[in-house]
């Protein structure tokens, strides 16, 4: 789970490469279930011991979705529930599982024919669901796949994942360093026909923002994958894993802009926002976002 700070999101994750690695052995050991059984408890700790995230789950619940109280107090322990889950299900599928769960798509073979063109890709994500659970569908595409992120300490949850779940074969290419070798590794990748993935939902410097209304009040987001997307005219994408019952991810893939196709970064964002907020709404307990988005 990712800290908060006064400003929003710092880049670094609660619990960490020690957190994961618990329920990594918890899984082997134990099973599935067993794993779920325990994140009950882990939840009720995270509740009062993480206040900013708490809060503002709350506040989402609240102003934002319209709960009230006693619907707001179910759905923030039902949100740190689903966000454990999520965490269980990408080391169980990566560790063997996969069989144990029911995998549904919705426009697989569109998205499949634009990965098999040889284009440079634009793949624009968010922290709702879990999009890791899909990455053994990747395949030889996988290989492809550049994901733009903070590379701080999750690099060592990804060390720990991978050690004991044999998930790989995507790159990094980190946003912490400096910005003309991201900018370099990310142009290599989109001219050799690769797929650069942003998550569209989440910034770390205020300077570098936009702004759009979102769930009824406005908020930030990060400028940078709307700005690439309008500049470069590549296929800009949206890719989303989320959990439903028993035990069931749905894949949604959409094409948000077509190759050559003229579109200032204002309207690219317009098209990301509305189709994450139609997400959000439709699975509202699986958006992680733990900090005042709209602050």
């Amino acid at each position: 789970m990712e800290n908060a700070s006064p400003a929003g999101w710092n880049g670094k994750s609660r619990g960490g490469g020690f957190g994961y690695a618990f329920f990594v052995l918890l899984i082997k050991y134990g099973g599935i279930r067993a794993a779920y059984a325990f994140l009950a408890l882990v939840v009720v700790y995270f509740i009062p011991c993480a206040p900013r995230a708490t809060a503002a789950v709350w506040n989402y619940c609240r102003r934002r979705l319209g709960y009230g109280r006693w619907k707001a107090a179910l759905a923030l322990f039902r949100h740190y529930y689903r966000f454990g889950q999520t965490i269980i299900d990408k080391v169980a599928i990566g560790g063997g599982a996969a069989d144990r769960y029911d995998f549904r798509f919705d426009n697989y073979d569109e998205f499949i024919a634009l990965l098999e063109s040889g284009k440079g890709i634009l793949m624009l994500g968010a922290h709702v669901g879990c999009w890791e659970a899909g990455a053994r569908f990747f395949g030889k595409y996988g290989r492809k796949i550049n994901i733009v992120m903070y590379d701080a300490e999750y690099a060592r949850i990804r060390e720990v994942v991978e050690r004991h779940t044999g998930v790989h074969g995507y790159k990094v290419i980190p946003i912490n360093g400096p910005t003309l070798d991201t900018m370099l590794r990310i142009k290599v990748a989109l001219n050799g026909g690769e797929y650069v993935c942003f998550q569209g939902d989440r910034y770390l410097s205020p300077r570098h923002t936009l702004r759009r209304t979102f769930l009824g009040s406005e908020a930030r987001f990060p400028e940078g994958p709307f700005l690439l997307g309008s500049k470069l005219q590549v296929p800009v994408v949206v890719y989303y894993a989320m959990r439903e019952r028993g035990r069931r991810y749905r894949f949604h893939f959409e094409q948000l802009a077509r190759e050559g196709e003229h579109l200032s970064t204002e309207e690219l964002l317009g098209r990301y926002t509305a189709s994450l907020e139609a997400v959000v709404r439709r699975y509202p307990e699986q958006w992680f976002n733990f900090y005042d988005f709209w602050k």
